[in-house]
């Protein structure tokens, strides 16, 4: 890796985030990500751009807003960094190219989606439909090329579809949001057949090992209602970096 390089991938990357937090908070409640500029959600001051420096603003201000002291919650820098390492690993996966691109693309539209699902239970059609949009027509440059996106949108769309419609008819009430299925649609779209059947068993099996473990600790009971968005979007993250290797791994194929 070029450090130089690096290093600006990685402040992009944070610079990006904070964008992402504001989405984050925004779209849900149905306002623009761009107008007005961010503001304490307490005081209702206008937050000024020194204030407004990733991960550093936070630091010199103590986790708390310059007017009314309010504690800023620290899943701000969190998602700024995150986002920052997301970008830098991209970029030493793939380099220089048209793939970077397409995949800092889904990852940022699965950051912002998963933690919408964590707070809210929904993943808004402008990140899932948008998904499967900007996968379709980035296809050209993807791995999984034009055939393989159009089968992987398909293909997930399909068989998470027919998932809810069986948990449906098997436990009389919703299996799967709606939300969900798309948004494996748009995941498929970006990774293909072999990353959608790859998200939803690892997805499926990271949802069951922390579901059961907050019922243990006393978060949950059996009844409670869990996002799975974000055990989607983490799934499809790890087949973007790992998948192939791990399918190797463990189907030697």
């Amino acid at each position: 890796m070029n450090l130089a390089i690096g290093s600006m991938f990685f402040i992009f990357g944070l610079v990006i985030g904070s964008f992402l937090n504001v989405c984050i908070y925004r779209i849900p409640i149905n306002k623009s990500v761009v107008y007005p500029p961010s503001s304490c959600p307490s005081c209702g001051n206008r937050i000024k751009w020194y204030d407004n420096i990733p991960v550093i603003s936070y630091i010199l201000l103590g986790g708390k807003c310059r007017y009314c002291k309010t504690k800023i919650s620290f899943i701000y820098p969190s998602i700024e960094l995150l986002t920052a390492i997301l970008t830098v690993a991209i970029y030493i996966k793939f380099g220089l190219t048209y793939q970077t691109i397409a995949f800092l693309v889904f990852t940022y539209a699965l950051i912002v989606g998963s933690f919408i699902d964590l707070k809210y239970y929904i993943i808004p059609d402008r990140i899932s439909l948008g998904l499967i949009v900007v996968g379709l027509s980035l296809s050209y440059f993807l791995p999984v090329g034009i055939k393989g996106s159009f089968i992987g949108a398909i293909s997930g769309f399909v068989i998470l579809y027919a998932t809810a419609v069986l948990g449906q008819l098997l436990f009389k009430k919703e299996a799967m949001g709606g939300g969900d299925i798309k948004l494996l649609s748009g995941i498929g779209a970006f990774i293909g057949l072999k990353g959608v059947l790859f998200t939803l068993f690892f997805s499926s099996f990271l949802g069951s090992i922390i579901g059961i473990l907050l019922i243990i600790f006393g978060k949950k009971d059996l009844t409670s209602k869990l996002p799975f968005g974000p055990y989607l979007s983490l799934a499809a993250i790890c087949y973007l970096f790992f998948g192939n290797w791990l399918i190797k791994v463990l189907y030697g194929v």
